[in-house]
């Protein structure tokens, strides 16, 4: 008779439940019935009653591993939500009223082993080589002249705006076919273990219980089970982040689909556009505190085209996260792990990057408190990086015509972003702390509110000044001619991804 080495075998991870839909209990459901079906239960339980708040609709290049992870095909996908390419964001009014700059995907110019390329760029300001920084963005001159094209050896940095909704659809259908096993029905009550506290089962609707090992809480802000059940604990980050409303509305296309996403500041937040394929998805993100919901309601509706498709539709929320991602046998994904507002277009990036991490480190077994820590480690250390750079858009502004702006500009900062500010002030460079998501981001931001170094980095100085002008102006020039021979963005997606 074969011995069984295994020290506690009744301890083994067997049965994930996944509480709620929606984007985030999806997106979690599709990869890990692709890549642990065969080996885990995997259960959704969601309610129809329910809605989600479903506005994530803007993403950024981080979902098309997303995609490669899952074998999703991407024509299949755009076409199936309705999207579009995104290239940046175009940021109206941010730095000043009628001053705008565009933050674009991709490589801005090009580095060397000491520096990044603002350096050069710098230096050339100084010998009246000035052109603007955006001339050397490839991403950035695509989307002005609403260009796109898939390019050889991944030339090009995308994403994609998406229809929310349709893609909590799509993905539902992929992870059924991969055994995922969905209930519909409402959580009327979380048990837990008396001895040790973890989430035992789950009850629902029609006395049904549904037991399980792991826990990944989908539920959105109300974040049923990390907070109303294990009292998690909520860290308070709106003294940095002073918006806390927003409104949403869909409406009719009214021009071919560009390939950004635009960002327009107002006297008290902001609003975003966004083109799909079939509509407009349209919002207002502001602060209660110094405007009120019907002066923000007027602002929107006259500041959107095209008919409404849906009523305007209001969401509150506090920005900031809970202390714990990981807490007992509960994992948070999505809002229900804290909210940071969608001005760089980041919500489906922390999902499917927590739905990675949690892959990476899935414990063989319940309760190993090593995966959990670092789990959580690693969760605080993005958000605070992502946290840091959605304040700097507001921190350095020029902006001084209202009281919304002026209390942006003098609040006072987090260290680790006060920081990077002025190292960027004094020499150009960027602090990146380890695997930080945005990189090139930083100068164009920076840059475009209006920051501008004291000096550059001394091996700029290595280049004569017409060596220089050729190596700017071959950049330039580069860029120039692959952007006159991409296509339109229009008809490149109703030759790649057009629903038929």
């Amino acid at each position: 008779m074969q011995q069984n080495n295994d020290p506690n075998p009744q301890a083994k991870l067997k049965n994930i439940i996944i509480a709620g839909g929606g984007t985030a209990g999806w997106m979690t459901a599709a990869a890990f019935g692709k890549l642990f079906g065969k080996s885990l239960n995997i259960t959704l339980i969601e309610s129809d009653q329910i809605g989600t708040v479903g506005v994530g609709e803007a993403t950024i290049p981080t979902l098309i591993y997303y995609h490669r992870l899952l074998g999703l095909d991407e024509r299949e996908v755009m076409a199936a939500t309705q999207a579009t390419f995104k290239l940046g964001i175009q940021f109206e009014n941010w730095r000043d009223v009628n001053r705008d700059y565009f933050h674009a995907f991709g490589q801005t110019g090009q580095d060397c082993w000491a520096c990044g390329f603002q350096h050069f760029w710098l230096k050339g300001q100084t010998q009246a080589i000035n052109y603007p920084y955006a001339d050397y963005n490839l991403e950035l001159q695509a989307a002005l002249n609403n260009k796109f094209s898939h390019l050889p050896d991944n030339g090009l940095g995308y994403a994609f705006h998406l229809d929310a909704t349709l893609y909590a659809k799509y993905l539902r259908t992929f992870a059924e076919k991969h055994g995922v096993t969905r209930i519909e029905s409402k959580i009327t009550k979380v048990n837990q273990n008396i001895q040790t506290g973890d989430i035992q089962s789950l009850s629902l609707e029609g006395e049904r219980t549904v037991t399980g090992d792991l826990f990944i809480d989908c539920t959105g802000m109300r974040a049923l089970l990390i907070e109303q059940t294990l009292n998690t604990g909520f860290e308070d980050w709106s003294h940095w982040l002073p918006c806390d409303s927003a409104l949403a509305v869909q409406t009719q296309l009214t021009e071919k689909p560009k390939p950004y996403t635009r960002s327009i500041a107002h006297p008290f937040g902001w609003q975003w556009k966004i083109p799909l394929q079939h509509r407009t998805g349209n919002g207002l993100v502001y602060s209660s505190k110094f405007v009120s919901d019907e002066t923000a309601t007027q602002t929107l509706e006259q500041n959107i085209t095209g008919e409404k498709l849906t009523d305007i539709r209001k969401i509150d929320f506090k920005t900031g996260k809970r202390r714990q991602q990981w807490h007992k046998n509960c994992v948070a994904i999505g809002l229900s792990s804290g909210f940071l507002e969608p001005l760089e277009s980041t919500s489906i990036h922390l999902i499917s990057a927590s739905i990675i991490r949690l892959m990476q480190m899935l414990p063989l077994t319940k309760g190993e408190k090593c995966n959990i820590n670092e789990f959580n480690k690693q969760a605080e250390l993005e958000l605070i990086g992502i946290r840091d750079f959605i304040i700097l858009h507001y921190k350095i502004t020029e902006r001084l015509d209202s009281r919304f702006w002026r209390h942006c500009a003098n609040m006072d900062i987090p260290r680790t972003l006060n920081d990077k500010i002025e190292l960027f002030k004094e020499s150009g460079r960027v602090l990146r702390e380890r695997d930080e998501l945005f990189e090139d981001s930083w100068q164009q931001v920076m840059l475009g509110q209006g920051i501008v170094p004291k000096t550059y980095h001394p091996i700029a100085n290595s280049m004569s000044s017409p060596e220089l002008t050729r190596f700017l102006q071959a950049i330039k020039g580069n860029i120039q001619k692959t952007v006159a021979r991409m296509p339109d963005h229009q008809k490149y997606i109703e030759q790649y991804c057009a629903k038929q």
